[in-house]
Order: structure tokens, then C-alpha cells, then sequence
């Protein structure tokens, strides 16, 4: 779906991207960074209304600097900001623009309200888009870049300024573009639990340039890591204690998760050797006569590619835009 090459974007005393190559290919496809790391700039470059510095770049296999009007006939664009008129019916703003992307009269306005219905906007249609809430501003953006029945869309930071309802309600709305419409998908967020919900592939910039591309299950994979939380008892009034006590007993270390951080939770971690290890925390737990909540293995995060790959980045730039995205993690 899209290819770049050593593609590079410097504007005076700043390079918003340096010597990128990646792949993306069908599928949901988030890419990730912190605030300043190129998300948008490259967007931007790959719909050919920013020229790039030096090297090439293709969407759909067309080429950016030739042949980026009939990319964006092809693609559809949710800008992150607020671009919306306000004073027009979000029925008369998303005919227009199905209208700028060629559809004739008829094909627009049916088009509008089958895009209208699936971004749960159809009852709200004919109201000004000014008295509308942000998240329904960002359904009708998204509305607008599926209109025209692209093959990609870009959608540009779609959660900002949401609650974690509407956010949860926007990424659903997102998977679903590809597994109902089968359209793929190139989302932008700094937030990156988000992606480890919603995409099949990730690919992470920093500083504008490649820190990894590959599958969400690769970056999420198990690990060795089991986390146990309990319920107290009236024989053992902190359950989490006695626990962690049995299994020191029997040989097993565990720690607090968050251990040494304010607020620390009541969920023990420790390294699962094998099905046995399973085994004698059951065991330990029922002879404490104490209620298992859970028992699972942990997944590797997204935001760890920030602390483990920084060498392979961009050095020691942008700490505190890293931090950033890290701390937005879910």
C-alpha cells in the first residue's frame, strides 16, 4: 500500500524526517511517535501536498511527486485539526466533499447517509456541525475520508480531544473500516495503547526516524512475567501478603507490581518456570482459602521499543517527547 525510500522532509534548523524507508502493506497500520516525531509531516508528503527533500516515495504504486492527485483520488484524509465548518449540516459538508471527489449528485447523497449511518452520525445529519459535540466532529471527519470509497485512508490522530468512551467507540469505528469495507487503514496516535487494540502492524518513528516496523503480536508477546491478584479473607486480611509469603516459602520470589512507586497495586509478579509454576500458585492460594482473581502472563507493550530501541533511533533526542508517549500507554 505504500513504500518509502530514504525519504527525508528538513525545514530550517528542523528535519521532520530522516532517510525513512519502510513498507506498509494492507491492514490496519498504526504509526506511532511522539508529539514532533514526523507522524503528520509524512502523511502530509505521501498524499503529495508536501514536496519531500530527498528521496521517493509510493501510495497504491503511484508515485508522491508525479502523481499525487490521483493518489488522493484513491485516499481518503481525516486531518488532525479542527477543520469543519460550522455553520453546514454534516449531510451538506460530507455530500460536498463526496461531490470534490468526483461522485455525481445522486451516487453523493447516498453515499453520505450509508457513511453517515455506519459512523453512528444518520440522526444528527441535518444539524450544524457547530452545535456538535468533539466527538462527533471527529465522526464526521471520518465520514469525509470514506465517502468517495477509497482503498487507504489516513486518519491523523482520530481520538484527540475524546473521552475513553469515545475513544473506545472511534476505535471500533476504525477496525471496522477494515474488516466491513475492507479499506486499509494508516492511523496516527502518540497514545499507544490504543494501537495495540486497534492495528495489525506498527511501525514507530522518533525524531523522524525508523525505530521498528512490524506485526502488533510481535511486539506483544508473552512473556515470562505471571501476574496474580487475590481477594483478602477475614483469616487473611491482606491476601496479597500471605501470598506472597507462601511462595517465598516454597522457593518462589514475587514483587509488588509498580513495586517502590506511589500507589503500588495488590497484584504480585513473578517468573513462570513451567506449567508447575501455575500449578502452586492454585494450590497456595486454595490453601489459603483465599479467591483467585486472576492469573495471566503478561504481554510485552508497545512503549517498551522507547527504553529498548532508543539506541537504534534517534540517540539521546527528545527524552521528555518519549516519556510522553511512554506515559500515554494503556
Amino acid at each position: 500500500m505504500i513504500a518509502t525510500e530514504s525519504l527525508s522532509k528538513r525545514f530550517p534548523r528542523v528535519t521532520a524526517l530522516d532517510r525513512l524507508s519502510v513498507d506498509i502493506g494492507p491492514g490496519v497500520t498504526g504509526l506511532v511517535g511522539a508529539n514532533g516525531a514526523g507522524k503528520s509531516t509524512l502523511i502530509k508528503i505521501l498524499l503529495g501536498l508536501s514536496p519531500a527533500t530527498e528521496g521517493n516515495a509510493r501510495v497504491l504504486g503511484m508515485d508522491i511527486a508525479t502523481e499525487g492527485a490521483a493518489i488522493r483520488e484513491q485516499v481518503g484524509y481525516m486531518p488532525e485539526h479542527d477543520c469543519l465548518p460550522p455553520d453546514v449540516s454534516a449531510t451538506e459538508f460530507v455530500v460536498h466533499m463526496a461531490r470534490m471527489s468526483g461522485l455525481p449528485p445522486t451516487a453523493a447523497r447516498e453515499r453520505t447517509a450509508d457513511t453517515l449511518r455506519h459512523v453512528g452520525l444518520y440522526e444528527e445529519r441535518y444539524r450544524p456541525i457547530g452545535g456538535y459535540s468533539t466527538g462527533m466532529k471527529q465522526r464526521v471527519k471520518l465520514a469525509q475520508a470514506l465517502v468517495h470509497d477509497p482503498k487507504l485512508v489516513f486518519l491523523d490522530e482520530p481520538t484527540n480531544g475524546l473521552d475513553p468512551v469515545g475513544r473506545d467507540e472511534m476505535l471500533g469505528l476504525i477496525r471496522r473500516v477494515h474488516t466491513d469495507f475492507g479499506i486499509s487503514v494508516l492511523v496516527t496516535s502518540h497514545l499507544l495503547g490504543e494501537l495495540e487494540r486497534t492495528c495489525d502492524h506498527v511501525v514507530v518513528i522518533d525524531g523522524g526516524k525508523l525505530l521498528r516496523s512490524s506485526s502488533t503480536t510481535d511486539f506483544t508477546q508473552t512473556t515470562t512475567t505471571l501476574a496474580i491478584e487475590v481477594t483478602d479473607s477475614d483469616t487473611h486480611p491482606d491476601g496479597t501478603a500471605a501470598v506472597r509469603d507462601a511462595l517465598r516459602g516454597r522457593g518462589v520470589e514475587t514483587h509488588h507490581e509498580g513495586a517502590g512507586l506511589p500507589g503500588a497495586g495488590h497484584i504480585l509478579l513473578l517468573t513462570a518456570a513451567g506449567e508447575e509454576t501455575y500449578d502452586l500458585v492454585r494450590d497456595v492460594v486454595a490453601d489459603l482459602g483465599l479467591g483467585l482473581v486472576r492469573m495471566e502472563q503478561r504481554r510485552h507493550h508497545i512503549s517498551e521499543v522507547f527504553t529498548t530501541d532508543t539506541a537504534e533511533g534517534s540517540g539521546h533526542r527528545g527524552d521528555e517527547q518519549r516519556k510522553e508517549a511512554v506515559g500515554h500507554g494503556g
